[in-house]
């Protein structure tokens, strides 16, 4: 099965021709999205989060890149912090994404879609101590 690409408008007067594998433009936007603060993540198939378990990074992962005759749409799976502002943080996510596309590769991008799976809330810190589980040792801040 042959990989997918896109290939890049060249000055007048260059030879040749510059593909760019689609691969290349999921990793460019997943990195953008990722970079804008609110972002806690991309979705994931469970493939992805089984590679990541072994420290492999898995890039491009809630990316979704199409070209068509009207050129490219991009579709980003995310997951966002909570208390964000949703339509401002997709906001700065298109231009984001459609910014550095156009920056790397000098495609511009016609659409796109940001689709938000949830929110993720901060994380409490435990107050529960290992090694005293039951509570039956007296630790420094009971106050003796």
């Amino acid at each position: 099965m042959a990989e997918e690409t896109i290939v890049l408008d060249q000055p007048t007067g260059t030879e040749g021709t510059t593909r760019v594998n689609v691969r290349v433009l999921d990793i460019i936007a997943a990195l953008a999205t990722q970079e804008v603060e609110g972002v806690a993540s991309l979705r994931g198939s469970f493939s992805d989060r089984a590679q990541e378990a072994f420290g492999r990074r898995v890039r491009g992962k809630g990316v979704e890149v199409v070209q068509d005759d009207a050129g490219l749409t991009i579709d980003l799976y995310v997951y966002l912090n909570y208390g964000v502002s949703v339509p401002k943080l997709a906001v700065q996510i298109q231009e984001r994404v459609k910014m550095q596309i156009a920056a790397m590769t000098e495609l511009s991008v016609n659409a796109v879609n940001v689709h938000v799976g949830g929110m993720i809330s901060p994380k409490v810190a435990s107050t529960i101590d290992p090694n005293n589980l039951f509570g039956e040792e007296e630790t420094p801040e009971d106050g003796q």
